[in-house]
């Protein structure tokens, strides 16, 4: 099969599920209202509730959700063949991330911008609420865990994409302040940001001292570094502290200083670096080596397909970002399409390309499956191989394969640190919320919830050992991130269907993939909590089994309590209330 017809596929139906479900959903289900007052506009107050072009708004929540998992799920899933992660790419991305992202954006307009977490209350009562809120507390941790570990790894294996990652933040603040301040317009100015940047990125590749590589300054690999660790270890344990430093600041900003312009900026990078990619796999029209399907397999792809690949698909996180940042911004409820639905629509296509990226790579199917020899080796490599097969594409378009590298990893890089640091600032929302549920205060102000995510991110990520070492918990999180991930999506879909069911619309479209993402997830879960990760399964973990389990039970709480809020009566209760 060849690469390009793969990508002409998945992109017809893509445009296709965009031009005619979307609307479909925008105006007969959710019934968008142009002149609604979006909370952006009812509550604004210049730091977390400000007005924003639906263009700017679409690069903020875009690149909040395209982080390191609509590569890695996909690079890890095409271990049972190319065809089964395409297919859940392509359609979980028109059935069920698009409804999802779209509906939790659309619920959380409608109710004063409330995080989905919140809107629990309203829903299916005080209790679950609170439930839901832990699950999306230590989702939101894992988050932060396995960002951080990521950005550090990809620091220390490219260094030459340090120094342009760091320019950005100067160049994002400069462009808020001409924009906010002066009334300038964003688009000139974050393209010459991004040019700014890619040009440190040729320079960097071609001239060593411009490579931050912390290894190197503590003599190479095999010498020590601080407090008796080695070089690796250490230059892991300074990138997460630079990062925890950077993630507290950048949650603690005004959303237009930093996290708009940056946004902005990594929306350009996406679509530029989509275009190299696509383009590239135009020009060297590679044909697909990996096989079809993987019969081999020493793991079943059922269900552990629908958890792997999660962003890309469907995410519980993309709920998170739209009901915790995107609706606080949204200029107009009409926006919530182009900005929910596309965003996702525009992950799919990231995860399409980190498909077909992998499985072009190889010389052979014999050489795939040497490297994908099993689920745990897919696991480890599957990162790397979206960057290897991702410069092999852009190298069509005569870009030498070591700037070609650099730029790949500052794209990843950039849309993990963006999901990062949009996350410290959701669990800062949730501590707060859970300080006033509680009665304790101290835990609402700002710098003091902030503290303590960072804080607790950190000590995640770096305090639990495992295969990889000091510095494990990223690594270690990472089985347990898919399914919590796709329960929180389950849980957010099963919400929406209660709100469309009161306000008397069809629900049907959120709860079909309801009941699917629910199923897979539940049953993946189980399995995992009872045979893998507890004391008497194949692999245990203490930390995955108390997490896990405490997830399971959360979830089927709340899961109870929601059928039963769905099964009841069809009042409006109050929603919706603030309309006009």
């Amino acid at each position: 099969m060849n690469g390009i017809i793969v990508a002409v596929i998945g992109l017809a139906v893509f445009a296709l599920g965009y031009r005619y479900y979307s609307k479909f959903i925008s105006e007969r289900i959710f019934r968008l209202d142009p002149d609604y007052v979006t909370p952006a506009h009812r509550y604004r107050d210049d730091v977390d509730f400000v007005p924003t072009s639906k263009f700017v708004l679409w690069g903020h929540h875009f690149t909040s959700v395209a982080g390191a998992a609509p590569i890695m799920g996909p690079a890890i899933a095409v271990y049972w063949g190319w065809l089964p992660a395409l297919l859940w790419v392509i359609l979980g991305t028109i059935f069920a991330a698009g409804v999802h992202d779209f509906g939790t954006l659309a619920l959380s307009v409608r109710n004063k911008g409330q995080s989905i977490g919140s809107l629990a209350n309203k829903l299916i009562g005080q209790r679950s609420k609170i439930l839901f809120l832990f699950i999306i507390l230590i989702l939101v941790l894992m988050v932060n865990a396995v960002f951080s570990w990521v950005i550090a790894n990809l620091f220390i294996s490219f260094p030459t994409s340090v120094l342009p990652v760091f320019i950005q933040i100067p160049l994002a603040i400069w462009i808020g302040y001409a924009v906010y301040k002066r009334k300038a317009r964003m688009l000139v100015p974050s393209l010459l940001a991004l040019g700014a940047m890619y040009l440190t990125a040729i320079m960097a590749s071609r001239v060593d001292f411009l490579q931050i590589d912390i290894v190197q300054y503590f003599g190479g690999e095999g010498s020590e570094g601080l407090f008796g660790l080695g070089a690796v270890n250490s230059a892991f344990m300074i990138w997460i502290v630079i990062l925890m430093v950077y993630v507290y600041i950048a949650s603690t900003l005004p959303v237009w200083k930093l996290l708009q312009p940056r946004d902005f900026i990594n929306s350009h990078q996406l679509v530029v670096g989509l275009a190299i990619l696509y383009l590239g796999l135009l020009f060297t029209n590679p044909e697909i080596t990996a096989p079809m399907t993987n019969p081999g397999a020493d793991t079943s792809w059922f269900p552990l397909l629908f958890i792997t690949i999660a962003c890309g698909a469907i995410s519980g996180f993309h709920g998170l970002v739209s009901s915790g940042t995107s609706s606080k911004q949204l200029n107009k409820e009409t926006d919530a399409r182009l900005v929910g639905y596309f965003g996702a629509v525009g992950e799919g296509t990231l995860a399409l390309v980190s498909i077909i990226a992998v499985v072009t790579l190889f010389s052979s199917e014999n050489a795939f499956l040497e490297t994908y020899s099993s689920f745990a080796q897919a696991n480890e490599m599957g990162l790397n191989m979206f960057v290897e097969g991702a410069s092999v594409l852009a190298s069509g378009l005569l870009i030498p394969t070591e700037i070609a590298t650099t730029i790949v990893a500052i794209i990843v890089v950039s849309f993990a640190a963006t999901s990062l640091d949009t996350c410290v600032r959701l669990m800062r929302y949730i501590i707060a919320e859970l300080g006033i549920e509680y009665n304790v205060p101290a835990l609402s102000k700002t710098h003091v919830s902030a503290l303590i995510a960072v804080i607790a991110s950190g000590i995640l990520v770096l305090l639990p050992e495992g295969s990889k070492g000091f510095g494990s918990g990223g690594y270690l999180l990472w089985p347990l991130f898919g399914t919590a991930n796709q329960l929180l999506a389950g849980i957010s879909l099963l919400l929406i269907s209660i709100w469309l069911k009161r306000r008397g619309t069809n629900y049907l479209i959120t709860l079909i993939p309801m009941i699917f993402v629910m199923f897979m997830t539940l049953y993946a879960m189980f399995q995992q909590v009872l045979f893998e990760w507890s004391w008497f399964g194949t692999d245990p973990s203490m930390l995955l089994f108390i997490l896990g389990a405490i997830i399971f039970v959360f979830a089927v709480w709340i899961v109870l309590s929601a059928f039963t809020a769905l099964s009841g009566n069809t009042n409006q209760d109050d929603f919706d209330k603030n309309a006009k």
